[in-house]
């Protein structure tokens, strides 16, 4: 197809809240291409990996079988849902949730959307809740990663706005990261740190996690805290400083409160006890702070490792402490800046979409401000308690006190913790509504009645970024099937709502337009710290995206808050946090010895609805894997291929394991993406819900945990090519057959092709009849099939080819190794030895060669083994990276992988000469 026949649509990135701009290739309304913006000041141009596939992930080969394309409905639990129209679902809902609130109130039922809602989205939802039902039971999925965050700033600046900007690590002397593996969850924002070091090699960065994650390697200082211990290096790291006469006494007695407070708490942590906290070595402590003290720019980046806590408003505003008492905050190159997990947080947050905000900022514990809000909205009051948050809801519900829920654009039952409660929740309610682009979700399984939704590149308005950036999203291709723009459902639905509950609930959603909705949301704005009434959607289309504040009159947004030293408290002082430390809610104990720690993978997104799509993304991590130290392992007596049983006090979950050198002894990490679709179990049936007593953030991050050998000895292990169409079905449907297996685990895997690779075990062989549908789902039935059977024994081994390439595969018995076989379908490789041969057991199979390990660059296919095919005469890190890029195109594209390729150039790079090292050693 030549580019001519190719229509572009400038929007955004529907995945991280760095916000990047993609332009968008459509041709006979298809989505066929996807390229960075080069105008859109957060990217310039560049995409990470799952930006750079989008169009993979939205192409209808391999989404529309997914879809969720009409409304479906059913009136009693037990029964089927079955095709409804979308005045007849509407109505449906609408009188079941009149009668609920009329027989139970308001706060008998409650609202769970999302932060890859739209602003205009948001503010639709937000007011139906507060406005159309009157409840305050509108939480956001937000709550789960950015709600501590919010808090922080709040409780230490006075709103919600995060101070700093993008160009500020163009400034920066010194930057911290904490909380946060920047380079995988934060891509091309990590990309600009890198630039930014290379033209100013005086920069130092500092990585404060407890993994040694590819954030941290390329660090000068990598302070591995033992999880939880924040609060106490903050207080530490501000103890030095103030010994060591870094804090800025001047601006401390002009523009802040309750310093005298605060030293008093931090004059206890010493560098000593600090150390004895963290784990850290007392010299790290005091390394760091003179760092931090003596930059003439400290900024500060940081996301879920402090947010996901149940003491995660103490770290954020422990941090902030640090950045007022060295005055650090309001100037280039400086500040306390949240990263934010979701494309549109941001934006939810300025909607006051979160069940203890109000819109624009405001607080429902004021009079005024709900006094304010109703007038906007016409309303007689705003309901004034605050409502329930995500867990909060969900236990409610539990308990039988919600009695309906409303769950848009997020899967809950794949990303909240204890998954056992969440299950006992939507089994209880009585009306479980999930508005969804797609059908396959786990919580999708769940609703009552099913409302499709448009999904990126489909609808248009705005979104947010962590910079305060308002960007333009703009439709490139129309839903499918009857899907509709969230917000038009919400309008839709009030509008019905409504005319059942009459007056004096009288607010209007007579809006048509996303642009008229953002009209009224702007409106909402003025005069507060968020005021946008300077902004249109003309002149975001005009001018390109803006930053807020943004008032009429105004010639441009403000980059960076608080350079006066007024602050948005009553009285323009920002206010020191006196907190105390605190130890993480659920420590190990002998019971359960390990710390786990959840995280992101660099090349998936959440619970993997969308990028899943795409089985490229899966070839960097291909499957779940528990990650340990070889030192605990040992200590077990693990073997490599042993599955692990790994137990929390809320749940078990088997899964195989791996040694991960980024960990110290006592700890182990586990991605947080693999939910149940994926894995049996999921990940979250181990995660807590203890929760912060402010910000009512839950503590995924941590769980204690026990970890042993699964007693499952028969394995099996079933792979094979499918259509692009039916990957999607027959991965759900393979979990759904292997529901009576302990373990068992479905992932895509493939580049230009779609292929499913299943695993199985049990203490027990099973009967033949339990493995025939496995068989025929890969096509392993028929005549054509390569067979050995081994019935006493319980071994099996099945090949099919295709032009002498292996199409499928099984393999069953006690060891049932997968090496080899796999390897050669995954690289297409030709069989060139007697097909009997196949059917050996793998210890004894001819090698067709290295196997090609995972993938490090995913836009060219780059893998480990074409890395270590040799060095092209390099002779040092700089020089074999150069040749990679040189030979293999890797590092060159989007540019996600070179923080691990410098790291691996790094390790197979020849030693520099004794010379050489004590130089760099010196400089």
């Amino acid at each position: 197809m030549s580019d001519a026949a190719i229509a572009e649509t400038r929007t955004a990135c529907p995945y991280c809240g760095v916000g990047c701009g993609i332009v968008v290739g459509t041709a006979a309304g298809r989505i066929v291409s996807v390229r960075g913006d080069p105008d859109h000041p957060a990217n310039f141009g560049r995409l990470c990996t799952k930006g750079s596939t989008l169009h993979l992930t939205a192409d209808p080969a391999t989404t529309l079988p997914a879809r969720a394309l009409h409304p479906e409905l059913r009136v009693r639990r037990a029964d089927p849902r079955r095709r409804a129209g979308w005045d007849e679902a509407l109505d449906f809902v609408a009188a079941r949730w009149a009668d609920i609130v009329a027989a139970d109130g308001p706060d008998a039922v409650g609202f769970y959307v999302s932060g890859q809602f739209l602003t205009e989205d948001y503010y639709v939802f937000n007011k139906l809740a507060r406005a159309a039902v009157g409840t305050n039971n509108i939480d956001s999925n937000s709550r789960l990663c950015m709600s501590s965050a919010v808090a922080g700033y709040r409780m230490t600046l006075g709103a919600d706005a995060p101070p700093a900007c993008y160009a500020d690590l163009d400034h920066a002397d010194c930057v911290l990261i904490t909380g946060s593996n920047t380079a995988w969850a934060h891509p091309v924002l990590y990309r600009r740190l890198e630039d930014a070091r290379a033209r100013r090699p005086q920069m130092r960065v500092i990585v404060a996690d407890p993994r040694r994650t590819e954030t941290a390697a390329a660090a000068d200082l990598h302070l591995a805290l033992l999880p939880g211990t924040d609060v106490a290096l903050h207080h530490g790291l501000l103890h030095v400083a103030l010994w060591e006469g870094f804090v800025d006494e001047r601006f401390v007695a002009a523009h802040t409160t309750g310093f005298a407070a605060l030293r008093e708490t931090v004059r206890e942590f010493t560098p000593e006890r600090t150390a004895r906290i963290t784990g850290l070595a007392a010299d790290d402590v005091v390394r760091a702070a003179r760092w931090i003290g003596a930059a003439g720019a400290f900024l500060s980046l940081y996301c879920q490792g402090l947010n996901q806590s149940s003491d995660g408003t103490a770290k954020n505003a422990t941090l902030i402490n640090l950045h007022l008492a060295l005055g650090q905050i309001g100037r280039p190159g400086a500040g306390p800046f949240s990263l934010t997990g979701q494309p549109n947080a941001m934006g939810g947050r300025e909607t006051g979409s979160m069940a203890n905000l109000a819109a624009a900022h405001r607080d429902l514990a004021s009079a005024a401000d709900r006094a304010e809000l109703a007038a906007h909205w016409g309303v007689d009051r705003v309901p004034a308690a605050p409502g329930l948050t995500a867990v909060e809801l969900f236990e409610a519900a539990a308990a039988g006190r919600i009695k309906a829920l409303w769950i848009a654009c997020t899967n809950p039952a794949q990303s909240l913790p204890d998954q056992a409660l969440v299950a006992a929740a939507l089994a209880r309610c009585e009306l479980v509504v999930v508005q969804e682009a797609f059908a396959d979700t786990a919580t999708a399984a769940h609703a009552d009645v099913l409302l499709p939704a448009a999904t990126w590149g489909e609808k248009s308005g705005t979104v947010t970024n962590s910079e305060r950036r308002i960007s333009r999203v703009r439709a490139a291709v129309a839903p499918p099937g009857e899907a509709r723009e969230d917000w038009r459902i919400g309008a839709d639905f009030a509008r019905r709502l409504l005319a059942r509950l009459g007056p004096p609930r009288a607010a209007r959603f007579d809006w048509d337009s996303a642009e008229a909705v953002w009209n009224d949301h702007r409106a909402s704005t003025r005069g507060r710290d968020l005021d946008i009434t300077g902004l249109s959607y003309a002149r975001l289309d005009a001018d390109g995206p803006q930053q807020w504040p943004f008032p009429a009159g105004a010639a441009a947004g403000r980059a960076r808050l608080y350079a006066d030293g007024r602050f948005a408290t009553p009285d323009g002082r920002a206010r020191f946090a006196a907190l105390p430390y605190r130890a993480v809610a659920e420590a190990p104990d002998a019971r359960h010895p390990l710390s786990l720690n959840t995280g992101r993978l660099r090349d998936q997104w959440h619970g993997m609805s969308r990028t899943a799509r795409a089985p490229r993304l899966f070839a960097h991590a291909p499957e779940p894997v528990l990650g340990l130290a070889a030192s605990d392992a040992l200590r077990r007596g693990f073997a490599a291929g042993d599955l692990i049983e790994v137990r929390s006090r809320r749940g078990t979950l088997v899964l195989p394991w791996q040694p991960d050198p980024a960990l110290r002894s006592g700890q182990a990490f586990l991605p947080m993406h693999w939910g149940a679709e994926f894995v049996r179990g999921g990940v979250n049936r181990l995660t807590s819900r203890a929760l912060d007593p402010v910000s009512r953030q839950p503590e995924l991050k941590h769980a204690a945990i026990a970890v042993q050998r699964a007693a499952l000895p028969w394995r099996a292990v079933f792979a094979g090519w499918f259509d692009a169409a039916a990957a999607g079905g027959r991965r759900a449907a393979l979990m759904r057959l292997a529901e009576a297996f302990p373990f068992a685990l479905c992932v895509p895997f493939g580049r230009e092709r779609h292929g499913l690779l299943l695993r199985l075990a049990a203490a027990e062989a099973p009967a033949a009849a339990t493995l025939a549908p496995f068989l025929a789902a890969f096509g392993l039935d028929g005549d054509a099939v390569l067979r050995y059977e081994d019935a006493p024994r319980h071994r099996l081994r099945c090949v099919r080819l295709h032009d002498a390439r292996i199409e499928a595969f099984a393999l069953a018995g006690a060891t049932a190794g997968d090496g080899w076989l796999l390897s050669w379908l995954a690289d297409a490789t030709a069989v060139t030895v007697p097909p009997a041969v196949l059917l050996r057991p793998s210890d004894s199979a001819p090698q067709p060669g290295a196997r090609a390990g995972r993938t490090i660059c995913n836009c060219v296919g780059t893998d480990e083994r074409a890395l270590a095919r040799g060095a092209g005469g390099a002779d040092s890190a700089g020089d074999l990276l150069a040749h990679w890029q040189a030979t293999l195109g890797c590092g060159t594209q989007c540019g996600s992988c070179l923080p691990e390729l410098r790291r691996l150039a790094a390790a197979q790079a020849p030693a520099p000469a004794a010379g050489a090292a004590a130089s760099i050693a010196l400089s």
